[in-house]
């Protein structure tokens, strides 16, 4: 293990057999790949006319944008609906 994957404050399981998914060099291979595709998807609308029913769904790299807005939007309705079902820890107490 280099020094620098030893650095990387990753979670990883207790014991001798990590999880591949927990390792630094593979969390990094991870976001390395998936911002490759995530490239390759937003430069192939070059190659190929996107005609939208609308003037701003055929703008360059709409899809990436929305689908992102969208995460993040869903993110913050699930922070805001813990924050608002959430019960006191002795809820079910007498």
């Amino acid at each position: 293990m280099s020094d620098r994957e030893s650095s990387v404050d990753c979670p990883r399981a207790a014991g001798p057999d990590n999880h591949w998914l927990t390792r630094p060099g593979t969390i990094r291979l991870l976001w390395i790949v998936s911002s490759v595709i995530l490239a390759l998807t937003v430069l192939a609308q070059f190659a190929i006319k996107i005609k939208g029913y609308f003037v701003v769904d055929g703008w360059l790299g709409f899809g990436a944008v929305f689908g992102f807005l969208c995460c993040a939007a869903m993110v913050l309705v699930a922070k805001v609906l813990g924050v608002a079902l959430k019960r006191p820890e002795d809820y079910y107490d007498d």
